[in-house]
């Protein structure tokens, strides 16, 4: 990967992936995660995807996409840690792969860097249409009760902290906003935010920083850092929440403090550890909990790496709760003990060294990866990821899983009779 620094806030990163047909460039604005900008953040980028100088309202978004030869362009919201990251991607056809030769590259980045440093749809029509959009998102994540059981353990375990806050906002906070409101924030922001470009392909990164140079260069701007990410370290003992909703399957979401933070020379073998327990079908929740017991209609574990925290998540008949929530710590005690077959120790090795090695496939995973990598401060290649993995011993997978406490205990139930 090469790098360029475009000036104190401006970064662009180069990934050359020419085996494939595509070329794809991805933004990232950091901000950090507090209250009382968590709405603005999530609606922001869907305003500004509507139009720009460029191509000022939707339609001419459209057109001009159409004249890429069908570029995608998505804009959302991540959240990492700390870091509340607004973000744009943008993929096409490589310029090699132009039926008359266009710079589809070039073209590519000009209407990012319009959409991005030009946004023209503050208008109270927009605004208003994407809030109601803004509003239907979050209700889908209610809606979708696996997710919204882990939503709520979060929030309940990070209580306190910005980290329980929700990363599309609240709708309270969404329908407050007005269009001058929101203007008004992205003025703010753009000129004291650090911004990340990431283009993934075959491309001249000389030639694209001047682009991003010639954009920015009549603006001043803030000098500003990556938001940082502090280690969850809980509160002491188990807090236990139940929620009771009109539901016919229970949703069960455990919050873990691990202990070890994403640069720690551990972090690898808590990666190994997670996938053991449950990263997969070859883990110990899949085939314990959920298919020899068949105690859960799913079981998995997941880490936040810049939290430090880790969720297992299962779906379960509400009866079944003693039962699915006691064999799921049984089988983290299981690991704890090293009782670890040689199939799943090395079972659970290839799954992640497959799945990163799938990275070099797609350029948005690629994109995402090493996003997170920044964020976090480490920056491990690909490659040596891979290495640190292929490291681990068994016993630093005992030391990883010995760090890991029970920390909050989320439970989706029923309606009261």
């Amino acid at each position: 990967m090469d790098s360029l620094k475009i000036n104190d806030n401006i970064n662009l990163y180069y990934v050359p992936m020419t085996k494939l047909k595509t070329t794809s460039i991805g933004v990232y604005i950091h901000r950090p995660l507090r209250e009382k900008e968590v709405s603005k953040n999530a609606l922001l980028p869907y305003v500004m995807k509507r139009g720009c100088a460029l191509c000022p309202e939707s339609g001419s978004v459209f057109r001009r996409l159409e004249e890429l030869y069908g570029a995608s362009l998505s804009a959302g919201i991540l959240k990492r840690g700390g870091d509340h990251t607004i973000y744009f991607s943008l993929e096409t056809i490589s310029d090699k792969y132009a039926p008359n030769g266009e710079p589809l590259t070039a073209d590519s980045m000009k209407l990012l860097m319009s959409m991005v440093f030009e946004p023209s749809a503050f208008d109270n029509d927009t605004v208003a249409q994407e809030k109601k959009n803004a509003v239907d998102r979050i209700t889908a994540e209610i809606n979708d009760k696996r997710l919204y059981a882990q939503l709520r353990c979060s929030e309940e375990m990070c209580r306190g902290e910005s980290f329980a806050l929700p990363r599309l906002g609240t709708k309270e906070g969404v329908e407050a906003l007005t269009a001058d409101a929101l203007k008004e924030h992205y003025e703010e922001i753009i000129k004291s935010s650090v911004i990340d470009v990431y283009v993934c392909g075959g491309a001249d990164i000389n030639a694209l920083a001047k682009q991003v140079n010639d954009c920015t260069a009549n603006m001043t701007f803030i000098k500003a850092q990556i938001p940082p990410s502090s280690l969850f370290d809980g509160r002491g003992g188990v807090k236990r929440v139940t929620d009771h909703m009109d539901v016919v399957q229970g949703k069960l979401s455990m919050g873990f403090r691990t202990g070890t933070a994403a640069n720690s020379a551990n972090y690898a073998a808590l990666m190994v550890m997670n996938s053991i327990y449950g990263g997969g079908a070859h883990s110990k929740l899949f085939n314990n909990v959920r298919e020899k017991l068949s105690l859960c209609y799913y079981a998995s574990s997941s880490l936040v790496r810049s939290k430090g925290i880790m969720f297992v998540n299962a779906g379960i008949e509400f009866q079944n709760f003693d039962k699915a929530y006691n064999e799921i710590l049984a089988q983290l005690d299981a690991v704890k003990n090293g009782d670890i077959s040689e199939l799943e120790f090395e079972s659970s090795k290839n799954a992640l060294v497959n799945q990163l090695e799938a990275y070099k496939d797609d350029q948005i995973a690629m994109q995402l990866y090493l996003i997170d990598e920044r964020i976090s401060g480490t920056n491990y290649s690909i490659d040596k990821m891979k290495d640190m993995i292929n490291n681990v011993t068994l016993d630093k997978v005992k030391e990883a899983a010995a760090e890991v406490k029970l920390d909050t205990v989320y439970f989706l139930t029923g309606k009261e009779a």
